[in-house]
């Protein structure tokens, strides 16, 4: 680059963000250099790095930021920067400068001279300015500056400048090496950044029961029996390394609750996180351990005092910090709120709870209510929830959020937000081993719920955290910055990601190796590949022998492709490789071989899949990492707790009693098959068209949907002249009465009830075709295993020949992946 290509683009970045007045500044902008042009301020090189400069009188999160950053500019130069308050004595020095506005001495010294321009950053909130100034202070000649509205904001800042100059958010987490550099350049400079899209963004530890518990008692943390302050530490400088701010801590039965050890709660408020609980724990309590009475008295219609009292201790111990408290109440462990015995009386109840746990609450409390699966039944029959509470929707657990906001729900003054599934223990199956969400199905089902006014709260449930780096990055990105991922640009996320962890030589072929994974298990879940469900006779899955030979054909050649490039991965690199991308897909691969290669006969190769398997997933235990993740990773199922919705474990005796089971009825092969991206036009409706969502379905091509989604519904009189419509041609060798199916991905409807579309051939009147989502009845089981859904409908053929099959937009929503055309041979 050249200096004045370099120039060039200082002022492009300070004319387009210092314009900007949300979200971040544009990720691929390389605003920090490794080689030196003119005017550049130099942070580091072989002279040695530029102190690093905080006020006394400043958050402990800034301090604890300034000194990660110095410890990252350290391991990327070899030089790490000093961290202290004053400048050093010597003339025409450099320095970097952190502080929040209001709490740094420096930061409000630079703003009140009018060095350092603010613009709309006092006041707003996590957000942040890094800019470039010159004679910042006495003795100091240059200075980048990094200013936060609040600590939050200024810690972000810290952050940013660190993923800037090399370092991945996941250095410490996937052992991400960054790649070392003589020298650290910044060109005169103005970024400004948030305030972000959504208030609060965070995680849900989850089921750690067979990951970061064991991982933790054995190796990380066996002084604390489990997840504890030092593993705690990890993941609050994780979130703040992702812009995250919020935190629900690991609750299942084997570990230790948060608030056993007041250091847990007392770090994350030095990290500047804050602390909620789940959907089951209100008021920040973990029934599971702390609740020591009869479970029979865990009952609010029976012993309100004795609950309330329960809470009220909670609220003594923690309201010195900051909290965003669950409201409500369910079972003990994620069950169904005990003593009423019909919903009007689960209702009163519950509003009831509201008012008696709001009163324990600090006056101007942040507060939630998560109305999960039973709960969100007694919402839609008329419970009353304080306007002031944000509403967090619950997803269907397998990715679909299932409830959208009304028009007066959007105006509510506690806003709303979603809790998301990456990982989950439960019904019909569960799938807490691998990570295979594709980025796109995340980004479709979080920008619809942004679009319709969730923007308060984003938390994604992740398990362990491993193997799930991709997916919760591209979650809180977005929650940081809507505008970040479009459909347009969706899919340079897998090659930015790659070419930040592995470096850009390989970036693009390691996106495509990704997507691939992606693809093969959105059709089937490594956890899902025993077809039957619990407590049913075995039998072997519903694909026939050739598409079981062609899915170990797909995996066979995606595990050859990723073994081939391994080796021009660097060696410092290679542990992040093994746990980001070698083990998902060999894993995945050798699964499949193990299952499909008994379907089809061959138990030996079923035999050395499942031996292979077992060793891969040891080497966590072993060498990986130095050690350092041992006892981390478990191929589901690793025990034979909670049978009723895990797989069994895979033995040859079991494939035996599969092979014996009943056989999937022979499916009849569509005549014709399209993809629901292949149309050959496309006419825009009055406000809304169809359009693309790139990588997402079964192909891998796309998927389609109607935008924006906030579109009115299309009546069936607006059908014809108004609804966008998608046409197909569609040759038929025949006259007759012809089956239409329509792949859908199993979407949850807008506005409840069906998923609907419209039909119609050649100049026919369209008609409307319905499908029910049947939320938690067997079809919609099958379709979330399946990733897909079915609706059908008759074309009526009056001639062979060339015909053209329109597909028309009803309600947004509805995601079309795929049409297939057979003969209808009902009477």
């Amino acid at each position: 680059m050249t200096s004045t290509t370099r120039a060039w683009l200082g002022w492009l970045l300070t004319l387009c963000c210092a314009a900007a007045s949300a979200g971040e500044a544009p990720p691929a902008a390389n605003w920090v250099g490794a080689e030196r042009h003119p005017g550049d301020l130099v942070l580091a090189d072989g002279a040695g790095a530029a102190a690093i400069l905080i006020s006394d009188g400043d958050a402990r999160v800034v301090g604890i930021a300034a000194h990660d950053l110095a410890a990252d500019i350290g391991t990327v130069t070899g030089h790490a920067p000093a961290v202290g308050s004053r400048p050093a004595a010597a003339a025409d020095t450099t320095a970097i400068i952190i502080g929040t506005l209001g709490r740094s001495a420096l930061v409000d010294r630079l703003a009140a001279t009018g060095k350092l321009p603010l613009g709309q950053l006092r006041g707003a909130w996590e957000s942040f300015v890094i800019a470039t100034v010159d004679q910042p202070l006495p003795g100091v000649g240059h200075a980048l500056v990094i200013a936060g509205s609040d600590p939050r904001g200024t810690a972000f800042g810290a952050y940013e400048l660190s993923q800037a100059i090399g370092v991945s958010p996941w250095s410490w987490w996937a052992d991400v090496t960054p790649a070392h550099k003589a020298g650290l350049y910044v060109a005169p400079t103005l970024l400004r950044f948030g305030p972000p899209s959504v208030k609060y963004r965070g995680i849900f530890i989850n089921d750690e029961d067979w990951g970061m518990h064991r991982w933790a008692s054995t190796t990380f943390e066996p002084e604390a029996g489990g997840i504890g302050p030092k593993t705690y530490r990890k993941v609050y400088e994780l979130l703040l390394r992702l812009k995250a701010n919020t935190l629900w801590p690991a609750m299942h039965p084997p570990t230790r609750a948060f608030n056993a050890d007041p250091r847990n709660a007392a770090l994350a408020d030095e990290y500047a996180i804050v602390m909620g609980s789940s959907h089951a724990e209100p008021m920040l309590r973990n029934n599971v351990k702390e609740w020591t009475e009869p479970a029979d008295h865990f009952n609010y219609a029976t012993h309100p005092d004795t609950v309330l009292n329960y809470w009220r201790e909670r609220i003594a111990t923690n309201k010195r910090y900051e909290n965003l408290y669950t409201i409500g109440m369910r079972g003990i462990h994620d069950g169904r709120m005990q003593g009423p015995k019909d919903e009007s009386d689960r209702i009163a109840l519950m509003e009831r709870i509201f008012a008696d746990q709001r009163a324990l609450l600090p006056p101007g409390s942040a507060q939630a209510f998560t109305p999960y699966k039973e709960v969100l039944e007694l919402y839609n029959h008329g419970l009353k929830v304080p306007d002031d509470v944000s509403i967090v929707w619950p997803d269907d657990n397998f990715g679909y959020i299932r409830r959208y906001a009304t028009d007066a729900e959007r105006r509510r003054s506690g806003g709303m937000g979603v809790y998301y599934h990456l990982s989950y223990l439960g019904a019909p199956l569960s799938y807490i081993w691998l990570y295979t969400t594709p980025v796109p199905l995340v980004w479709e089902e979080m920008s619809k719920a942004y679009d319709h006014g969730a923007r308060t709260i984003w938390i994604a449930n992740v398990g362990d955290i491993k193997p799930a780096e991709a997916g919760i990055e591209f979650f809180l990105q977005m929650a940081w910055d809507i505008k970040r991922w479009q459909r347009e640009n969706l899919p340079d996320y897998l090659p930015q990601w790659a070419a930040r962890e592995f470096g850009p030589a390989n970036a693009g072929e390691i996106a495509a190796i990704m997507n691939e994974y992606f693809r093969l298990n959105f059709d089937r879940k490594p956890e899902h590949l025993q077809w039957w469900l619990p407590k049913t006779p075995p039998h072997f899955s519903n694909l026939s022998p050739e598409q079981s030979r062609q899915r170990l054909r797909d995996f066979a050649a995606l595990r050859e492709r990723t073994e081939r490039l391994e080796s021009s991965i660097p060696r410092e690199k290679r542990d992040a490789w093994f746990e980001l991308v070698g083990y998902p897909v060999a894993a995945t691969a050798l699964a499949n071989q193990r299952y499909f290669g008994a379907e089809l006969g061959d138990m030996a190769q079923a035999k050395a899949a499942n031996a292979e398997l077992a060793a891969l997933t040891a080497r966590w235990d072993g060498a990986l990492a130095g050690g350092k993740w041992a006892h981390f990773m478990n191929e589901e199922p690793a025990d034979d707790q909670w049978r009723s919705f895990r797989i069994s474990t895979w033995t040859p005796a079991l494939a035996a009693q599969e092979a014996a089971g009943p056989r999937a009825p022979a499916q009849a092969a569509p005549l014709i098959k399209l993809e629901a991206e292949g149309w050959a036009a496309r006419r825009p409706g009055v406000g809304a068209n169809w359009e693309l969502i790139p990588g997402l379905g079964h192909t891998g091509a796309g998927s389609v949907a109607l935008f924006p989604t906030t579109v009115a519904s299309y009546s069936q009189e607006r059908l014809a002249l108004e609804a966008p419509r998608l046409d197909y041609p569609v040759s038929f060798e025949a006259a007759g009465r012809y089956r239409l199916d329509v792949s859908l991905l199993p979407t949850q409807a807008l506005a409840g009830g069906d998923l609907r579309f419209g039909v119609s051939l050649d100049d026919g009147a369209p008609r409307i075709v319905a499908m029910p989502v049947k939320d938690g009845g067997a079809e919609w089981a099958q379709g979330v295993l399946d990733a897909k859904r079915s609706a059908s409908t008759v074309l009526s053929v009056a001639a062979p020949g060339t015909h053209t099959l329109h597909i028309y937009g009803v309600d947004a929503g509805v995601v079309l992946d795929s049409l297939s055309i057979t003969r209808d041979t009902k009477p």
